[in-house]
């Protein structure tokens, strides 16, 4: 790939932008659109490698006019919802039209401020030092990580789960409903990911698709006459919350079956409220029809394992033949800067976007959001944004890029 080699030495240090997927490539080519030289740094050895592992059936839920990245547009040729496949495609393009310069098998483990001048130096900007497996360094005043939303897998530990003798896997590690052909499986988790999984196994031919459900999901159509979902919410995201949960409300009744005698009531919390809590609503599709259709079995959640046993939150037990957790991912920040103070208590920094913290000038956050307006178009204007901060700050001549 154009652009892959490693960064020469230079008077002055690029904008290092960590991870190489759409947000930090998206950063990387807004900023060379700046004149600002900046190099990504990918631990894996392509650009988009969790994209690369998502499962097969999987398509961007966002349109693909909404979902270019700044600088060059996703071809029509994929489709309005654009597949796993596609989106790599269009990843590997855009970093080879920019000229991206990527840094490949680089892992990047903590980050530090670099320790100041001695008095008898200038005084120079401040600079962080990102430390990578096996000792290599790299310092620059600017940083922008970018390792993405969907970073760590997350299994929770419930009781008993390491006597499970059956298949006991995370969402991340599902490809296709091969595996499962003819089998009893258990999918936990109501989030977009776990009802497509349902969904794809019910369609590849498990025996039994059963889907637990700790916190009922608001499920609404991926497009309506042609109108898509994500369209809706770039209009409604600065509209007082209580005004969009009673227009989803209404708009429920409308486009949504009553699901409420298949397990899947309408939920208590306003859309647009449970949203501003970080649950993004459910995009239909094909999980309305397969739950109709009984093909897949909405239960309670998972309270704990006793062998093959799944004991659940109504009291009720089954013995499926595998589990498949969509429980989500952890941001994994905390070992590369959670010493700085940079982060909540959840593991989410603390500033997002073009802004720094000023305990921590020069160190941005893009990625960590999960918006309702898309996350493909919100990186893009993150990455405008930030491009525009960083250009505005004093930067050796050496460091920007003939254009």
């Amino acid at each position: 790939m154009p652009g892959s080699a490693a960064p020469t030495d230079s008077a002055a240090a690029p904008v290092y932008v960590i991870g190489g997927g759409p947000g930090g490539l998206a950063t990387a080519a807004a900023l060379h659109r700046r004149g600002v030289r900046a190099v990504v740094l990918e631990k894996a050895d392509a650009v988009g490698a969790s994209w690369r592992g998502h499962y097969d059936r999987l398509h961007l839920h966002t349109t693909r006019r909404l979902s270019g990245l700044p600088g060059l547009a996703i071809p029509r040729a994929y489709g309005r919802w654009v597949g796993r496949d596609d989106v790599v495609r269009y990843l590997e393009r855009y970093a080879e039209h920019h000229g991206i310069e990527v840094v490949t098998g680089v892992d990047i483990h903590r980050i530090d401020r670099t320790p100041p001048p001695s008095p008898h130096t200038s005084p120079g900007p401040a600079s962080w030092t990102l430390t990578a497996a096996g000792g290599r360094t790299f310092v620059s005043p600017s940083v922008v990580i970018a390792t993405g939303f969907n970073h760590t897998p997350h299994l929770p530990d419930w009781p008993g789960r390491d006597t499970y003798p059956g298949d006991l896997l995370h969402a991340g590690r599902y490809r296709d409903a091969g595996p499962y052909a003819g089998k009893d499986v258990l999918v936990v988790g109501t989030g977009n990911t776990g009802a497509e999984i349902a969904v794809d196994l019910a369609a590849g031919g498990a025996a039994r698709v059963r889907l637990a459900v700790r916190t009922v999901p608001h499920i609404v159509r991926r497009s309506t006459a042609g109108w898509p979902a994500q369209a809706t919410g770039i209009l409604v995201r600065r509209l007082p919350p209580r005004f969009v949960d009673r227009a989803a409300r209404a708009i429920r009744r409308l486009s949504i079956p009553d699901l409420s005698p298949y397990g899947l009531p309408y939920p208590e919390t306003g859309l647009y409220t449970r949203v501003l809590e970080g649950a993004i609503p459910v995009q239909d599709v094909g999980l309305i029809d397969a739950v109709r259709a009984g093909r897949v079995l909405p239960v309670a959640a998972v309270e704990s394992f006793d062998g093959g046993t799944v004991h659940l939150s109504d009291g009720s037990a089954i013995e499926p033949d595998a589990v498949i957790a969509a429980t989500g991912y952890r941001r994994g920040l905390e070992e590369l800067v959670g010493h700085l103070g940079v982060l909540d208590a959840r593991g989410r920094p603390l500033a997002h976007g073009p802004r720094a913290l000023p305990g921590a000038p020069g160190l941005r956050f893009t990625g960590y959001t999960n918006p309702i307006s898309g996350m493909f178009r919100e990186l893009a204007h993150d990455a405008r944004k930030i491009a525009r901060a960083v250009a505005r700050e004093p930067h050796p001549d050496t460091s920007r890029v003939d254009r």
